[in-house]
């Protein structure tokens, strides 16, 4: 199915904006924003974004609900964290098995109160948001005079705030040059295979020249980072764990039954469940999984501030959700996808490190992505009746 050049510039809306502030804050920070240091800068400090966004997708597609809890629940998840490491001296194996067991009896608990108890999400983590933000604050104070718990043990930083093949700065790594060219590679070769699936089972597919020219663009953008990351001592094992778990999302929703169960379900809730589909098992598993991934994400908090703090989590649901609806994401739910959210993350870590570059005050920041965020919606919601 051929599409026109206003469908395709439609779907790749807000590729076009990421591309156009990007070039704005490089033009405004008079090419800083093109340094080595800040495309690393990009990854290590909105890596929270990738990953949580990810459990956050899951939650709105199953009717445009969300987390609250998350970003308080970071913090204490931390504090707990800081407590059995430092004080206590537990093992970093241990200590990280500790907090994923917590996060998921948190996780069964929150699951089953929103699905078997018809709690609604938003009430459900709300209380999670003020309670979490409050007992971790708690244990941080009730553990330490400073309200902060450092340092980890160095096997830990290593594991999430490390880098691989790691080399001096400005010192080109060809081992990094390596694994950004083996990614485009597999990138080529999966598209175009997926493609002649496609055509194969005579499903509607994308022109031969709209595939290749989408693959040439992200190869280029994958080589430049990968370039970029060379010169900047090499990867930092934060983009492997948010890699593997945008990848791993991006394969449930579009390859697995479980996948579409949540976009079903977020459709239309009743037909769903009249067609066999167990909708409150989707909803409990949709912020079990949201548990899970908060707890990897506070791994990657903890080791990137070396340490737990009361301020840890803060306003990170927030950027969470900002990804997903920038990217796509439909705030009834029942629509939205992994590359879709990448393109939202992606945007929301160019305008935070675009305006810390310039030195915007953080209250002006929060003012520029509520209105991206707002403007997200409201063009979703525009198209949407449009089309009907």
């Amino acid at each position: 199915m051929k599409k026109d050049v206003k469908t395709v510039l439609k779907d790749n809306t807000m590729v076009i904006v990421l591309i156009l502030v990007y070039l704005f804050f490089t033009i405004t920070t008079k090419g800083a924003m093109f340094l080595p240091m800040q495309f690393n800068a990009l990854i290590t400090q909105n890596a929270y974004v990738f990953i949580l966004a990810c459990g956050m997708l899951m939650c709105i597609l199953t009717g445009g609900n969300i987390d609250l809890s998350c970003g308080s629940f970071v913090c204490t998840l931390g504090a707990i964290g800081g407590y059995l490491m430092v004080i206590k001296g537990w093992g970093t194996g241990v200590s990280i098995a500790a907090l994923l067991v917590v996060s998921v009896i948190y996780g069964c608990v929150l699951g089953y109160l929103i699905a078997y108890v018809d709690v609604p999400p938003w009430i459900a983590t709300l209380a999670g948001y003020l309670a979490f933000r409050g007992l971790g604050t708690q244990i941080l104070s009730s553990n330490s005079s400073t309200g902060s718990i450092a340092p980890f043990p160095e096997s830990f930083l290593k594991l999430f705030s490390g880098k691989i093949f790691s080399t001096k700065l400005n010192v080109l790594n060809v081992p990094c040059l390596v694994v950004g060219i083996v990614a485009v590679i597999l990138l080529v070769v999966f598209s175009f295979r997926d493609r002649a699936n496609r055509v194969k089972k005579g499903y509607d597919a994308d022109p031969l020249g709209m595939v290749t020219a989408k693959v040439a663009a992200i190869g280029a953008v994958i080589l430049l980072f990968a370039y970029k990351l060379a010169m900047a001592g090499g990867i930092p094992t934060v983009l492997i764990w948010a890699a593997v778990i945008v990848l791993l999302f991006d394969f449930i929703t579009s390859k697995t039954t479980i996948g579409r169960h949540f976009y079903v379900v977020g459709g239309n809730k009743e037909a769903a469940r009249l067609s066999g589909i167990n909708t409150r098992m989707v909803m409990f598993a949709a912020y079990l999984n949201m548990a899970v991934i908060t707890g990897i994400t506070t791994f990657t908090v903890m080791a990137r501030f070396q340490a737990a703090n009361s301020t840890a989590g803060t306003n990170y649901e927030m950027d969470a959700i900002s990804a997903c609806f920038v990217g796509g994401a439909s705030a009834y739910g029942g629509s939205g996808t992994v590359p879709g959210m990448l393109v939202g993350a992606l945007l929301i870590g160019v305008i935070n490190l675009g305006m810390s570059l310039m030195g915007i005050d953080a209250n002006l920041q929060k003012v520029v992505k509520g209105v991206v965020l707002l403007g997200a919606v409201a063009f979703d919601i525009i198209s949407k009746k449009k089309q009907k």
